[in-house]
Protein backbone atom coordinates (compact mmCIF):
# COMPACT_ATOMS: atom_id res chain seq x y z
CA UNK A 1 0.00 0.00 0.00
CA UNK A 2 1.58 3.40 -1.26
CA UNK A 3 -0.20 6.51 0.83
CA UNK A 4 1.20 9.85 0.23
CA UNK A 5 0.07 12.71 2.88
CA UNK A 6 0.45 16.36 1.55
CA UNK A 7 1.21 17.82 5.37
CA UNK A 8 1.42 20.45 6.83
CA UNK A 9 3.36 20.00 10.38
CA UNK A 10 2.11 23.31 11.55
CA UNK A 11 -1.51 22.44 10.80
CA UNK A 12 -3.65 20.88 14.19
CA UNK A 13 -5.60 18.65 11.16
CA UNK A 14 -2.48 17.38 9.24
CA UNK A 15 -1.15 16.49 12.41
CA UNK A 16 -3.90 14.55 13.63
CA UNK A 17 -4.61 12.83 10.38
CA UNK A 18 -0.54 11.95 10.07
CA UNK A 19 -1.28 10.39 13.60
CA UNK A 20 -4.23 8.49 12.60
CA UNK A 21 -2.06 6.68 10.13
CA UNK A 22 0.46 5.79 11.80
CA UNK A 23 -1.96 4.52 14.63
CA UNK A 24 -3.37 2.30 11.73
CA UNK A 25 0.52 0.90 10.71
CA UNK A 26 0.68 2.65 8.18
CA UNK A 27 4.27 5.05 7.02
CA UNK A 28 3.50 6.96 4.69
CA UNK A 29 5.45 8.91 2.42
CA UNK A 30 5.14 12.94 3.87
CA UNK A 31 5.12 15.67 1.47
CA UNK A 32 5.95 18.89 3.45
CA UNK A 33 3.68 21.03 0.49
CA UNK A 34 4.58 24.56 1.87
CA UNK A 35 8.24 23.60 1.38
CA UNK A 36 7.82 21.63 -1.45
CA UNK A 37 4.84 23.04 -3.62
CA UNK A 38 3.15 20.15 -5.91
CA UNK A 39 3.36 20.89 -9.31
CA UNK A 40 0.16 22.07 -11.50
CA UNK A 41 0.19 18.95 -12.43
CA UNK A 42 0.22 17.35 -9.66
CA UNK A 43 -2.49 19.65 -8.08
CA UNK A 44 -4.99 18.92 -11.12
CA UNK A 45 -4.67 14.92 -10.41
CA UNK A 46 -4.88 15.65 -6.70
CA UNK A 47 -8.21 17.13 -7.83
CA UNK A 48 -9.24 14.63 -9.96
CA UNK A 49 -8.35 11.88 -7.68
CA UNK A 50 -10.84 13.44 -4.89
CA UNK A 51 -12.97 13.95 -7.55
CA UNK A 52 -13.51 17.96 -6.84
CA UNK A 53 -12.93 20.71 -8.59
CA UNK A 54 -9.20 22.23 -8.05
CA UNK A 55 -11.39 25.54 -6.88
CA UNK A 56 -12.85 23.68 -4.15
CA UNK A 57 -9.59 22.38 -2.35
CA UNK A 58 -8.76 26.84 -2.04
CA UNK A 59 -8.88 28.05 1.84
CA UNK A 60 -10.41 31.57 1.06
CA UNK A 61 -9.42 32.60 4.48
CA UNK A 62 -5.64 32.40 3.97
CA UNK A 63 -4.36 36.32 3.05
CA UNK A 64 -2.82 34.78 -0.16
CA UNK A 65 -6.31 33.90 -1.70
CA UNK A 66 -8.00 37.10 -0.12
CA UNK A 67 -4.95 39.31 -1.64
CA UNK A 68 -5.26 37.97 -4.50
CA UNK A 69 -8.47 39.13 -5.56
CA UNK A 70 -9.76 39.04 -9.05
CA UNK A 71 -6.15 37.49 -10.12
CA UNK A 72 -7.38 33.87 -8.72
CA UNK A 73 -8.30 32.11 -12.13
CA UNK A 74 -11.31 30.36 -10.32
CA UNK A 75 -12.82 29.17 -14.05
CA UNK A 76 -9.52 27.98 -15.43
CA UNK A 77 -8.42 24.84 -14.01
CA UNK A 78 -5.09 24.63 -15.32
CA UNK A 79 -4.52 28.38 -14.40
CA UNK A 80 -5.56 27.54 -10.78
CA UNK A 81 -3.48 24.43 -10.36
CA UNK A 82 -0.44 26.90 -11.86
CA UNK A 83 -1.82 29.67 -9.35
CA UNK A 84 -2.22 27.28 -6.29
CA UNK A 85 1.74 26.29 -7.56
CA UNK A 86 3.23 29.57 -6.43
CA UNK A 87 0.48 29.85 -3.58
CA UNK A 88 0.67 26.52 -1.93
CA UNK A 89 -0.55 28.04 1.37
CA UNK A 90 -4.50 28.28 0.27
CA UNK A 91 -4.21 24.60 -0.36
CA UNK A 92 -6.77 22.79 1.73
CA UNK A 93 -4.88 20.19 4.12
CA UNK A 94 -4.01 17.55 4.78
CA UNK A 95 -4.46 15.19 1.35
CA UNK A 96 -4.04 12.37 1.80
CA UNK A 97 -3.38 9.43 -1.42
CA UNK A 98 -3.78 5.75 -1.65
CA UNK A 99 -2.18 5.22 -4.88
CA UNK A 100 -2.94 1.70 -4.73
CA UNK A 101 -6.57 2.55 -4.74
CA UNK A 102 -6.81 5.73 -6.71
CA UNK A 103 -8.05 7.79 -4.45
CA UNK A 104 -7.89 10.69 -2.16
CA UNK A 105 -8.97 12.57 0.56
CA UNK A 106 -9.08 15.64 2.79
CA UNK A 107 -8.13 15.04 6.58
CA UNK A 108 -10.60 17.53 7.66
CA UNK A 109 -11.72 15.68 9.61
CA UNK A 110 -8.94 13.81 10.13
CA UNK A 111 -10.71 10.44 10.51
CA UNK A 112 -11.78 10.94 6.97
CA UNK A 113 -7.88 8.83 5.96
CA UNK A 114 -9.98 5.93 7.65
CA UNK A 115 -12.37 5.93 4.44
CA UNK A 116 -9.20 5.38 2.29
CA UNK A 117 -7.23 2.13 4.39
CA UNK A 118 -7.62 -0.95 3.67
CA UNK A 119 -10.05 -2.88 6.34
CA UNK A 120 -9.34 -6.72 6.97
Amino acid sequence: MSITIYHNPKCSKSRKTLEILESEGVSPAIVEYLVNPPSAATLLRLAGLLQRPLADLLRRGEDDFRNAGDAVPLDDEEALAAWLHDHPRVLERPVIVNESLGRAVVGRPPENVLSILPRD
